[in-house]
Order: C-alpha cells, then structure tokens, then sequence
C-alpha cells in the first residue's frame, strides 16, 4: 500500500517557494505524490494545479496536476517584498501540515523556505527558525539537524555560534545526546538496521594526542567509548581532513562533526544543489531545501528545484515509497 502523500507548506510567499512548488510537480508528477499548502493565487501559474480539500486524493490529483490544499492568505504575492500582513498564512501553514502529518493524513512535512524576520515583524514569532517551531508543535525536547545527499549524511553537533564559543558548547552530554537521536533516527527513518557513525575531532588531526588541543581526549573519546560499550559502531574522534574523500565516505552512514562549517563544507562541495536539510528527533519525517528564500531571484523564474525535488523524494523514500 502506497504512503499517503507529502505536505509541503508554502513557505514565505514573496520568495521562490511558489516556483519551486510548481517546478517541482513538473519534474516528479505523480511519482512523489504531494499536495502543495498554501494560497493558489500566490503561484506563478506555470503549471496546472488542483484544489483539494482532502489530502487523499492527492495521490489521484497529482496526475493531473499541482495538488493545492487551499489555505487564504491576506493579499497577493509580492516576488521579493514581504507583507507583515501574511506572516499569519506562513505560520498557519506549517501548522496545517504538522496536524495532517499527526493525523496519519500526510506522510511526512516538507517545508519551503520561510523569512524569520518577516514572521517576527508581521506575528512576532518567537522561534530562531523552522526547526525550534516544529519542535515545539511536536513537544519534541531535543532536535537534531541533518544535512543529507546520495553522497553523504553530515550532522553538526552545534551549529549557528560563532566559533570561538564552540569547545565551551561542546559538552558531553550535549555529543552524546547527537550521537544517540541521529543512530536512532537512522534506523527509525532511513531503515539502516546497524548505522555505522564517524565522529570528527574538534581541532586539526583531532588533537594529535593532546598536542593541538584536549577536548578530544577529555570530552569526545570518553563519550564515545561509553556508546561503543553499548553495541554502537562508532569511529573516532577522526581528523576531520581524511574523513569525506570517496574510500572513507564508504565507510559509515553518517558524520558526527563538531561545528557547521566542519559539516556543511564537505556536503555542499560534493553535492552542492542536492543536499536536502533532514531534522531528527521530531515524531514524524521533516525534510527541506538547503536554501533560503532567494529574493532577489524571486518571481524570475530563474529558482533550482533541484533541492525541492531531493527533499521530496527522501522524504517519500524514508516514509517508505519509492523514487
């Protein structure tokens, strides 16, 4: 039996979530079925879409068309100018496609880009971002971000700090909690029944022994003898240099490292356009584009849906489809 369709919330309307939307059923048509949430006058009208009122027949209406779960906005869409007045729309939105998800109604939640100042000027939204809000909706304590491609899955034990405040940040449970919610989420979502981790150190050929720097050997190596104590097959702390060339990347499921930039580098090297941004221990399966509203390209037609189109289809695969 086939999964019920994806949600995929309309984002910020005055970015390119609407062309991406459209572009995307034009690439996948009813092979990765979903239904776009959101205000049909806002899309650019480029490809034929069907308004429904269920999310059911979107697996039917895909064949067709762009599957549209109407949601009004206040207004029209403004390519590249945001309207306070429809922050409501953009929030109501991701609402509306977590309940369709709790409800078993959709089978995973895939989000366009939103505009977090625009949310905080337009409904003084009080989250840092998409992943705070999902979490807090899905009362989930601990969230993890993944960034995901065919080619590699990295995690960033911390993430949006500067670095200099990383080695204080870096505590062990803070690792250990990382390591256990993305081991289990790769069993639980990608269906890897015994993931394989590697752990980056923090400081250059992780430490040398003590030499270059001591959180290897007072923070990441006690934390992960005690998870391989407990059956996980883990590596590391590794020199983060050697760990993303094509015979190391064979090697495990997925990276643990210690910073974003020690993360995001290797993935948007390798696979620029198609890394797909997974969030882990939320309840039900959330994916999105590695990318931001793009005004300056909004309403030009000139939007990539290739990472619009990776999210959709690792979320239609991880809920059990196929692509």
């Amino acid at each position: 039996m086939s999964p019920a369709p994806i949600a995929l919330s309309c984002g910020e309307p005055a970015g390119i979530g609407p062309e991406l939307a459209e572009a995307a059923w034009q690439l996948l048509g009813d092979e990765v079925p979903f239904f776009w949430i959101g205000d049909p006058a806002h899309l650019p009208g480029t490809v034929p879409r069907v308004v429904v009122t269920d999310p059911a027949v979107a697996l039917r209406a895909a064949k067709d068309g762009l599957p549209v779960l109407h949601l009004p906005f206040d207004g029209p869409r403004t390519p590249g100018v945001p309207q306070p007045n429809q922050a409501i729309g953009v929030i109501d939105a991701i609402e509306r496609g977590v309940s369709l998800v709790a409800q078993g109604k959709a089978s995973a939640l895939c989000t366009l880009p939103i505009h977090k100042q625009a949310l905080q000027d337009g409904a003084g939204f009080g989250f840092p971002g998409h992943t705070e809000f999902l979490a807090h909706l899905a009362g989930s304590d601990e969230v993890v971000m993944m960034l995901a491609s065919d080619q590699l899955r990295v995690v960033p034990a911390t993430i949006h700090i500067p670095l200099a405040e990383v080695p204080a940040a870096l505590t062990p449970a803070l690792l250990e909690a990382r390591i256990r919610i993305t081991h289990a989420a790769l069993i639980q979502q990608f269906h890897i029944a015994a993931p394989r981790l590697a752990v980056a150190g923090l400081n250059p050929h992780a430490g040398e022994g003590g030499k270059i720097g001591g959180e290897e050997i007072e923070v990441i190596t006690p934390v992960l003898d005690r998870l391989r104590a407990q059956g996980m097959q883990i590596a590391g702390p590794l020199s983060a240099d050697t760990m993303f060339h094509a015979a190391a990347r064979a090697g495990y499921d997925a990276a643990i490292c210690m910073y974003h930039d020690q993360a995001l580098i290797p993935i948007k090297t390798l696979d620029f356009d198609r890394g797909v941004n997974v969030t882990l221990g939320l309840p039900f399966i959330r994916t999105s584009p590695d990318h931001g509203t793009a005004f300056d390209i909004a309403g030009t037609g000139q939007a990539n849906p290739t990472s619009t189109v990776e999210a959709l289809r690792m979320a239609w695969r991880m809920a059990g489809g196929t692509a």
